[in-house]
């Protein structure tokens, strides 16, 4: 085949930058794009990271009403709200920032079933202990919005944080990110290898996303002041010390921002 045959004109095929293929009518041309490494180096321990933005997306963990918000569930239920709101500041600096950056800003919130065909009794204890009270796509008893059903106000992100059109969603199930979702498809075919973590809570939903991530391959970066927990402290202080001993790195929004160019 002549060179300039794979060469005329054609589309793409794909929506990461860094793994679409180029078509047409004679070709298909598999090879990377030739997509120019953006290099940004955090300042983070135990060590410093180097990484490249195009290859970057940070995930932001049930930042959603039924958690943070005042007659959400975890209000209802008589849990500290309040704590799982000291990420949105910090997230209002950083995620504006990172879509000026071209970064990806994946929202990664509970949005179950509405009949929840796919929850287990398991899963079904961890919000209804005893099997009465106010669990799973039961109604709160202050607005009627059921407990964390895809679409309704529980599973809402926070208004504070209104995502982006620009922005991606992934409906999760499970504590982790990864179980059961399409969230490790879309990083792949975005051509992700380095990933920001934010959210709620640090030790549960975040870390266990953050670790499986860490199974799969993916570089992973615990963005510390944009996380945040309604458990004791001591658990916060143990997540971060093992993200940092075992699994990852931890920095600051502002080691983020400072590292992103101007």
């Amino acid at each position: 085949m002549d060179l300039k045959d794979t060469k005329s004109s054609g589309g793409t095929l794909g929506v990461g930058r860094n793994t679409q293929w180029r078509a047409n009518v004679n070709n298909v041309d598999m090879t990377l794009p030739d997509v120019v490494p953006r290099i940004a180096t955090v300042k983070s321990t135990p060590q410093t990271v180097t990484l490249d933005l195009e290859r970057t997306a940070i995930i932001v963990i049930d930042m959603q009403n039924d958690f943070c918000t005042q007659d959400g569930w975890v209000d209802h239920i008589g849990g500290d709200y309040s704590a799982d709101r000291k990420p949105i500041e910090p997230l209002q600096k950083l995620l504006p920032k990172l879509r000026q950056s071209n970064v990806p800003v994946i929202w990664v919130n509970w949005g179950n079933r509405a009949d929840l065909m796919n929850m287990p009794p398991n899963q079904i204890h961890l919000y209804k202990a005893s099997g009465q009270g106010v669990g799973l796509g039961d109604p709160l008893p202050s607005n009627g919005a059921p407990v964390l059903q895809k679409d309704s106000w529980a599973a809402a992100v926070v208004d504070e944080l209104a995502p982006q059109d620009t922005d991606i969603k992934v409906d999760k199930y499970r504590i982790s990110g990864f179980w059961d979702t399409p969230l490790d498809s879309i990083l792949r075919n975005l051509g992700i290898r380095t990933i920001l973590f934010a959210g709620v809570n640090t030790d549960q939903c975040v870390l266990h996303s953050l670790t499986d991530a860490n199974f799969l391959g993916y570089g992973c970066i615990l963005v510390e002041d944009c996380c945040a927990t309604s458990s004791p402290d001591f658990c916060a202080e143990a997540t971060v010390w093992n993200v940092k001993k075992c699994f990852g790195f931890v920095c600051s929004s502002d080691d983020v921002i400072e590292a992103l160019p101007a």
